[in-house]
């Protein structure tokens, strides 16, 4: 057990717990986190501004705290289920995430860590300007038609 990395909890720092924990390493420290957070409202600003810096939106926003991150030491990250034999990516919840990765666990499922810098992707600007919430977790593929063929529907 001592060549897994594990990251007890100090004051409400959950996220940079879960990422360490997640990572297998210490990647990040509360600093780091929050540099993120601020470039990220860094990114928000300039994207909002776009539509114009006289814009009721842009000075709503400006008047708004970070959504990014707070001085408690909460910072925003989103999960995603991203299975294939899903009808769409699912939102996992930072709550659920750990449930999650233990049931795929038990059910005999491989779970890799990846390293590195990642190439970016549309979905993290969009995730970088707002936080998403799902109104319906997508169905597994075929789902809808074995309910419907079961008298389910």
């Amino acid at each position: 057990m001592e060549s897994i990395f594990h990251e007890k909890q100090e004051g409400s720092l959950c996220a940079q717990h879960c990422l360490n924990n997640l990572l297998q390493g210490e990647y990040f420290t509360p600093v780091d986190l929050s540099s993120i957070a601020h470039q990220l409202d860094e990114e928000e600003r300039m994207r909002m501004a776009e539509g114009g810096i006289g814009s009721e939106e842009y000075i709503t926003f400006l008047q708004q705290p970070s959504g990014n991150m707070d001085d408690s030491g909460f910072f925003s990250i989103q999960w995603f289920n991203l299975n294939s034999l899903l009808t769409g990516p699912e939102l996992i919840s930072d709550t659920y995430l750990a449930l999650f990765l233990a049931q795929l666990q038990q059910e005999g499922y491989s779970i890799f860590v990846i390293r590195g810098n990642l190439p970016g992707c549309d979905a993290e600007q969009i995730l970088g300007i707002m936080k998403v919430q799902q109104q319906e977790r997508p169905k597994l593929i075929g789902e809808n038609e074995a309910q419907l063929s079961s008298g389910m529907g």
